[in-house]
């Protein structure tokens, strides 16, 4: 079939196309160049006044793995609070910090997405992961793997084996989790909180394997280089969420050697000490450094006002956390011998000091960092907000009136310790489209989503321009995924299903030897149970798996 998208206004920044009236054709799922051979049209849309973009990509959101079903098993109100009843062609559920499976792909389709991506994928969990993963329709997905505080590595640190042996171990990793691209969480801190360490600073040392977090972060972040990932080292800094913070992502930024670093939802990573409360911003700071640093890219984790539920694989932090709990329970757990993960549900509110700063501080890095290239739209859902609230997030960005009125309406006290009044940056469509896009697909490595130009999967959303951006980001027109209509007037109207999206880096296979000897000693599964295979994956019908090419490989 034969499809073609009449007249409507292109933003495609891979492309370099800024704001252009154009066609788009549409055949077997990928958009084509225009026909010339007389073939008649299939099917038209008339898109003349529409806005059109690829479909969105969340680089950076907490949608499979075991923790998000501990805040679902945790929350029952927040179920009850929010029901989904089924239609003709979608499923049931419930939640909202938290949503199931089946709503979760439901509402990012609703609002345009058309990919996510799973940070914190456990080695040891993932196939519980990927299976939650793989319940979540019309989304594309795919995983970081957590690696950092695993005893495997700290142990080969420890003994000093060689850049080469440590590659060979991610790779493997990457094979056997399934994965896109390789994640730190406060990197061996999870570790040392089961030797009751409470704190790790970057140049301090986990007491059992005497390694610091520096080590792990240039260790790990070399391997990725070397391997050939596209994707950046993603990284959960040390000392999330602490006042003075911003000293210790500042010193990371700077020792990581050059090496290509994504610093995670920076906005819990840019706190000062100064003022009255103790609690200040340091976004000036952090953009300015991400600004001449080239190697440095960011996701904001914006927080914005309201219920939600943190989850988190740092579990030290959660800890600690866990007295902020609203309502108040929690859990805080180890994962065998891989790392761990808290659960606190949590209420973000206008008039706590804290609370407002913190979503001052996030718009604050969002207007000062200059390169939308190399700074992400997310909230770390649900850590932030939940995914839900994107749409308010873009209007707080692409209108500095509306952006006022809010900051006039938070903690007298934070709006004196914020300058976003002075800020007046307000974002285009087409920096929009890069940061939840083009740049995206760029930096997670999709060889072909992200973007408008033929060859490309036809991910496509088309929107009704709007003055109320929140209004115009909340329900798109039409959403079209691998070229079919899953979504009219905001509404699903057909469910399909996304790709896995993996790499596979080379590693040598006598890697497992030593792996062997350690399952077998210390770990209840087995190594041949801990490998995920393809079929797992696709065996249902309902999945498959894209292997995107390595940085520099054909």
């Amino acid at each position: 079939m034969l499809i073609k998208l009449t007249g409507g206004t292109v933003y495609d920044p891979a492309s370099g196309i800024d704001g252009q009236q154009q066609d788009i054709y549409i055949r077997d799922g990928r958009i084509v160049t225009a026909p010339t051979d007389g073939r008649p049209v299939d099917q038209e849309y008339d898109l003349r006044g529409k806005v059109v973009m690829s479909g969105a990509i969340d680089m950076h959101t907490h949608i499979g793995g075991g923790k998000g079903n501990i805040a679902r098993t945790l929350l029952p109100e927040d179920h009850r609070m929010d029901p989904v009843a089924r239609t003709a062609v979608t499923r049931s559920g419930n939640g909202h910090a938290m949503p199931s499976t089946f709503v979760s792909g439901y509402r990012y389709a609703e609002m345009g997405y058309t990919a996510g991506f799973e940070p914190a994928v456990l080695p040891i969990n993932a196939r519980q992961a990927h299976m939650e993963m793989g319940d979540i329709p019309i989304l594309d997905k795919g995983g970081y793997v957590m690696l950092g505080s695993d005893d495997f590595l700290l142990r080969m640190l420890t003994a000093k084996k060689d850049q080469k042996a440590i590659n060979d171990y991610v790779a493997w990793t990457l094979h056997a989790a399934k994965g896109i691209g390789i994640k730190v969480v406060n990197a061996g801190g999870i570790s040392a909180f089961k030797f009751n360490q409470r704190k790790l600073d970057l140049d301090e040392k986990n007491s059992h394997y005497d390694v610091s977090p520096r080590q792990i972060l240039q260790t790990l972040a070399r391997a990725v280089k070397e391997l050939g990932l596209t994707h950046p080292l993603h990284v959960h800094g040390c000392n999330l969420g602490v006042p003075g913070n911003v000293d210790t992502t500042l010193n990371t930024i700077q020792g990581i050697d050059g090496l290509p670093l994504h610093l995670t939802h920076i906005q819990f990573h840019s706190y000062g000490t100064e003022g009255d409360f103790k609690f200040s911003s340091g976004a000036a700071q952090i953009a300015e450094a991400i600004n001449r640093t080239p190697n440095i890219t960011a996701d904001v984790g914006q927080v914005l006002f309201g219920q939600t539920v943190t989850a988190s694989g740092d579990s030290m932090r959660q800890h600690y956390n866990h007295k902020f709990a609203s309502p108040n329970k929690w859990v805080c757990m180890d994962i065998e011998c891989d790392a761990g993960c808290g659960v606190v549900p949590f209420k973000y509110r206008d008039q706590n000091f804290v609370n407002a700063l913190q979503w001052a501080i996030g718009l604050e890095i969002f207007l000062l960092v200059n390169d939308p290239w190399r700074i992400f739209l997310t909230t770390d859902h649900p850590n932030g907000a939940p995914f839900m609230s994107y749409p308010h997030l873009i209007r707080l960005l692409m209108d500095k009136s509306f952006r006022n009125d809010m900051l006039a309406t938070i903690h007298p006290e934070a709006q004196k310790m914020t300058t976003l009044a002075s800020i007046d940056r307000e974002y285009t469509f087409n920096e929009i489209a890069i940061m939840t896009r083009a740049g995206a697909a760029r930096i997670i490595g999709l060889k072909d989503r992200g973007a408008l130009s033929p060859g490309n999967w036809a991910d496509i959303t088309v929107y009704t321009e709007n003055a109320d951006r929140q209004a115009m980001f909340t329900k798109p027109d039409y959403v079209f995924k691998d070229g079919n209509l899953v979504v009219k007037d905001g509404e699903v109207v057909k469910v399909v299903w996304g790709t896995t999206h993996v790499v596979r880096p080379d590693f040598d296979m006598s890697i497992e030897k030593d792996l062997q000897k350690y399952f077998d000693r210390y770990l209840t599964m087995k190594l041949g149970n801990f490998k995920i295979s393809d079929d797992e994956i696709t065996e249902d019908g309902r999945g498959s798996i894209t292997v995107h090419p390595l940085r520099g490989a054909a």
